[in-house]
């Protein structure tokens, strides 16, 4: 459990200063601040994990016929509404996807290096 919890408040970080850099580079935000840039980080991460699930379950048959490309929509969708949520920030859709496209990349390689982490923990304890 704990471990999880420091998962989650690394990906949380990791999210929060891709989503800073991405709001400052549209100039998306009416004020720029840390607290903004956290708090959509927090939002985005939550909605991530517990939103995305759902509506990747739902659309299934959609992403089954589109080869998969429609993740691509399912991950701008969760930026939008992620971004909406969070105060003195606003996007537009196409930005949204695009930030999305980013941010799954980069999920995807935190996610797989800190596997690749686990996987060398486990060998280094049975040796």
């Amino acid at each position: 459990m704990k471990k999880q919890f420091y998962f989650f408040v690394f990906r949380w970080l990791v999210n929060s200063i891709i989503l800073g850099f991405f709001i400052y580079l549209f100039n998306l935000a009416s004020k720029y601040t840390i607290s903004t840039f956290i708090f959509a980080g927090l939002i985005f991460t939550i909605m991530n994990s517990m939103v995305k699930p759902i509506i990747t379950i739902l659309s299934l048959p959609m992403i089954i016929l589109t080869l998969g490309l429609f993740t691509l929509v399912i991950n701008g969708i969760i930026v939008w509404i992620s971004l909406c949520i969070a105060p003195n920030v606003s996007i537009r859709f196409v930005d949204a996807v695009t930030v999305g496209i980013v941010m799954s990349i980069v999920n995807y390689i935190i996610t797989s290096r800190i596997g690749l982490i686990k996987i060398e923990e486990e060998l280094n304890n049975e040796f």
